[in-house]
């Protein structure tokens, strides 16, 4: 359930037959990227450079490093990588965005940015970006927005298959629903 992109990542070989013993719900869609950036330029119509923090060693990051790119250049925006492999690369991150002189700040799904929701959202305020993430907590600890699936909804429904395979179903057979609507 929280495997992000399973696919995009290859935990499975497809949605409609993910093979093996992995099924569920998938909470991550890559093309959400280029979908926080429309949001971002709706609430500051003048955005036009963007940091994104990301980590080029995960794919479901780099993934939505791509994703991100034709839409930016749709809306005209400019994408400066803020790459990090650990939490000590973000003040690092955070000092070369204030020296490119950003608009925002979009923070891209990877274990690092998720185990450092609070030190992102603080660094983003200090550094007066506005900054969006995939998951609500990231709004609650002080960035601005979150936009991405409601992970509460994937838990309950998650029960629903843990249900059919009690019941028997064997995982193989259960399609992988993707659940990328905020």
């Amino acid at each position: 359930m929280a495997a992000g992109d399973p696919l995009t990542t290859g935990i499975i070989a497809s949605l409609n037959r993910p093979d093996g013993n992995i099924t569920g719900l998938s909470q991550m869609a890559p093309e959400l990227s280029g979908k926080r950036l429309e949001v971002l330029k709706e609430i500051l119509p003048k955005l036009s450079r963007v940091a994104a923090l990301w980590n080029p060693e995960i794919r479901v990051s780099t993934f939505s490093w791509e994703e991100m790119q034709n839409p930016a250049r749709q809306l005209k925006i400019r994408v400066h990588s803020m790459e990090i492999h650990s939490p000590d690369d973000l003040e690092k991150a955070f000092e070369a965005a204030a020296k490119t002189r950003v608009d925002a700040l979009v923070v891209m799904p990877d274990p690092v940015t998720r185990t450092s929701l609070r030190r992102i959202a603080e660094l983003a305020i200090q550094h007066r970006l506005p900054s969006v993430f995939h998951i609500r907590e990231f709004a609650e600890l002080g960035g601005l927005m979150a936009y991405g699936p409601d992970r509460c909804d994937l838990f309950r429904r998650a029960a629903g298959y843990v249900g059919k395979i009690f019941k028997g179903a064997k995982p193989a057979d259960l399609p992988v629903e993707q659940r990328h609507q905020p």
